[in-house]
């Protein structure tokens, strides 16, 4: 009653906004630049974070402008890092309105939203003894944490940027390369021209033998899925697809039920749990018994807004929301 119209729990937020019990939060302590264009983003997780494998990504949380955009990043720090931090390493893409607020207007102190750690694009136990690791780009970012993470004996790397200095964090990838814990190659393709992936064998003789590892652009990986599956070892490729998006934001927009294939016209006033059920979608929800949070889906793409506060949430991967409070804010996908 005290507290009324906000929760005990809103206040607390504001004292002890990591603490156990709350909604999963970071503090950011340090943004290190790692090129012209990308920055490492150390965070402090709350006490709900759960750790990580290495490899895996997580869905961060970020207002920016007034809105809550959420996008997933690849874990680069190691999973037994002693002061707790994880970081997540961003690069700057053009009209990025999440990735270029982190590189170059984010500051230590800053509160972001997490989910817990996901992915299956991690290396299986027992390690396997000989790795091949084939990226480009900021496709390096999660093979960074399995480097960091160690516990390979033969570990080979091809790695894809336009030039040297493009290449996210080559100082310590040639350290790894002085210490004898890693066989690198860089190309630039500025002068080298594009990797063809018909003469991988001349840049790694015995990469058949190896489990592999590749993230990077669609053309990159589709042309490895092609090369791997033609020499009958397609078993022993791994990829890791980013898949950037442009989220369209407005009044209203056509919502897509994803696990049932329905799809239905929505204005934007009316809340997402009855446009599902109006279009014959299975919603759950306990709001009507009076069990709060029933209601949760998660929004696979697109955007949605609050209708208490009018604040937006776009997502391009899976993100929780209140189909309840929600009403569509231009296209968006839930999984329901």
């Amino acid at each position: 009653m005290v507290t009324t119209p906000l929760l005990p729990s809103d206040y607390l937020d504001l004292v002890s906004p990591l603490r156990a019990g709350a909604d999963l939060r970071g503090r950011i302590e340090a943004v290190r630049p790692e090129t012209s264009d990308s920055a490492t983003i150390v965070i402090r997780p709350g006490k709900g974070w759960r750790g990580h494998t290495a490899g895996q990504y997580v869905r961060v949380g970020v207002d920016v402008d007034g809105r809550r955009l959420w996008r997933a990043y690849s874990l680069t720090s190691p999973t037994n890092r002693r002061d707790g931090r994880v970081t997540i390493t961003v690069k700057a893409i053009p009209d990025g309105k999440v990735s270029n607020h982190l590189v170059r207007r984010a500051k230590p102190g800053t509160l972001v939203h997490l989910d817990q750690p996901t992915g299956d694009f991690v290396l299986p136990r027992p390690r396997p003894a000989k790795v091949l690791y084939l990226t480009a780009g900021s496709g390096i970012t999660p093979v960074m944490g399995m480097l960091r993470d160690g516990a390979c004996d033969d570990v080979v790397m091809v790695h894809c940027a336009p030039q040297p200095q493009d290449v996210i964090f080559r100082g310590e990838l040639h350290r790894l390369v002085a210490d004898g814990t890693l066989r690198l190659t860089e190309i630039h393709t500025d002068t080298d021209g594009v990797l063809d992936i018909t003469r991988l064998g001349e840049l790694v003789p015995d990469w058949a033998d190896r489990e592999t590892w590749a993230c990077g652009p669609a053309g990159l990986l589709d042309a490895a899925e092609g090369f791997w599956g033609d020499h009958g070892v397609a078993e022993r490729l791994h990829t890791e697809r980013f898949r950037p998006g442009v989220v369209v934001a407005g009044d209203g927009g056509r919502v897509t039920f994803s696990s049932t294939g329905r799809t239905v016209d929505a204005d934007g006033a009316t809340p997402l749990l009855d446009v599902g059920e109006e279009a014959g979608v299975l919603m759950p929800s306990g709001c009507r018994m009076g069990i709060c949070f029933g209601c949760v889906s998660p929004l696979k793409a697109g955007a949605v807004r609050d209708l208490r506060t009018g604040e937006i949430t776009e997502a391009e991967t899976g993100v929780l929301i209140q189909t309840c409070v929600s009403a569509a804010a231009g296209p968006c996908d839930i999984e329901r």
